[in-house]
This record gives C-alpha cells, structure tokens and sequence, in this order.
C-alpha cells in the first residue's frame, strides 16, 4: 500500500508522528518530576528563622497550660507577625514581651522598632532576641551584632535582657554542624561577649530536646543564665542540665492575635524586678 504524503512537501507524515509522540511522552513525565520536587524538605531564606520554628516538628505539641495567677502572660514576636496590634494584647493580659533583632550577622528585623517600641508604649516590659546561627559566625561577633542592632539593656526597669535564642538549625544540620564541645564553647562566646557589652547576663532561650543532642546536656550555664524553655504543652516537662527552674516558658505557637505566647514564672512585679536587674 502506498504511504500516504502530506501535501506539497512531499513528506510522509510518518516523522512528524514520531516527533508528537515524543514530545507527549515527556509531557507526561513533567507531573512526576515536579512531585519529586514537592517531597524534597524546603530550606526557607536566611533571616526567616523564628522563636520556637522547630519545635512542633520535632517535640511535637500537647495541650495548654492551666492559668496560674502567679504566672505572667508574654508574647514573643518577629518578622513573621508585622505590625503587631499591641493594645489588643494589652487588653487580653499580656505585659511583656520579646521582639526579634537579629539574625546571625546578616540579618535585622524590619519591625523591630515597631515591635520593640510599640510593645513600650503601651505599657509592657519589653526585651529583644537573637536568633542564634553559630556556622555563619563566631558567638561574640554574633553578640556584638545584636547589641548595636537592638539587643542593648537599660536600666529603666521596662527593659530586659537580651535573649539568646539557640535552638534547631532551619537551614540545615541541626546542630549548625558543631560538636557539642564545640557548641558549649560558641554559646559562652556570645554569652561572655553581651555580658561584656551590657553589664547584665543573656537569657538563654532552648528547647531540652535540642540542649541534649547539640550541647550533650551541658549543665555549665545554669548559675548564671536565666532559662526560656520552648516546650508546647500542659506542662513544662524536663529542663536542661543544671537548671532547677525556667524564668519564662514558650507554651503555644498558636495564641490568639500573635501566635506565640508565654509565661513567666512569677508576677509583673518579678517581671519587673528581673528588668531592673
């Protein structure tokens, strides 16, 4: 039988045939790559690592606190939450609160004066944190950093210490790709370096879980550092080595009007006091 021509060309059609063919079958292949991609973990920017972002997933959550009249209720806050309505947290009890600074040594919060001064001028007792990367850095230079971009004390009694917030690293290893000796000896460095520039001691903001595998449970820090434990549940669960009590605990990531909330562990009169110094 003879093959059929297309036309003037002179060509069969038998070739382009092939060519559609083949083009199809790699059309068909597109969906599953993309759902290759899809299932790969998503590494988020720099400088968009929060207060508590790994807790969930690696210590998962519970239930909630039950009230305590001896407890204050505080908020912690970057970034992620923008321009924060401040009197509407006043009006539901909150009266401190945190707001993140810095990040590494490439990072400042954009709202950070909002959030730092906002939180003020309402009346809370406000404080900012650093969200520690210990690859990208040394500890005192990541110190120095926070300090001249917002993590300074006063001595004004609605002012507390700055916070070193070292927890899960969200860009990659979790340890930052340090040995637990090695860890310790970049936390003292950050440690030594804000007292140096301050005058008052940084609080250190961890999760027990992270403190076990990245530290080896080091008990070292715990006469001189005050504690902010993450832990989402009914209740605070094992502290770090060395640690009797927690000054401040991160209970939920999902409060009402800014997510995270915490507790500090005494009335807005210890609040206060712990701010004077």
């Amino acid at each position: 039988m003879p093959v059929p021509r297309s036309g003037r060309s002179g060509f069969t059609r038998i070739p382009a045939l092939a060519t559609a063919g083949a083009v199809l079958l790699a059309l068909l292949a597109l969906p599953r790559a993309a759902a290759a991609d899809e299932s790969a973990p998503t590494v988020p920017p720099r400088g968009s690592a929060h207060m508590g972002m790994g807790v969930v997933a690696h210590d998962g959550q519970g239930g909630l606190p039950s009230a305590r009249s001896t407890q204050t209720e505080g908020v912690d806050v970057s970034s992620h939450q923008g321009t924060v309505a401040w009197p509407t947290l006043w009006a539901s009890g909150v009266r401190w609160a945190y707001a993140k600074a810095t990040e590494g040594t490439y990072y400042t919060n954009p709202y950070h004066s909002q959030q730092y001064n906002g939180s003020y001028d309402v009346g809370m007792i406000r404080g900012a944190y650093h969200f520690a990367t210990p690859d990208t850095a040394s500890g005192a230079a990541q110190a120095d950093y926070f300090v001249n971009r917002g993590g300074a004390w006063s001595a004004d009694g609605r002012t507390l210490p700055g916070v070193l917030d070292i927890e899960w690293n969200p860009y990659g290893d979790a340890c930052y790709g340090k040995s637990a000796t090695a860890m310790v000896s970049w936390i003292r460095d950050f440690l030594n370096q804000y007292r140096a520039r301050t005058g008052r001691n940084a609080v250190l903001y961890t999760a027990t879980s992270w403190w076990k595998q990245c530290t080896g449970n080091y008990a070292g820090f715990a006469s001189t550092t005050p504690l902010w434990i993450a832990r989402y549940a009914s209740t605070v669960g094992e502290l770090p080595a060395g640690w009797g009590a927690y000054t401040m605990w991160q209970y939920t990531s999902t409060g009402p009007t800014v997510g995270d909330h915490d507790r500090f562990n005494g009335t807005v009169d210890r609040v206060r006091a712990f701010a004077a110094g």
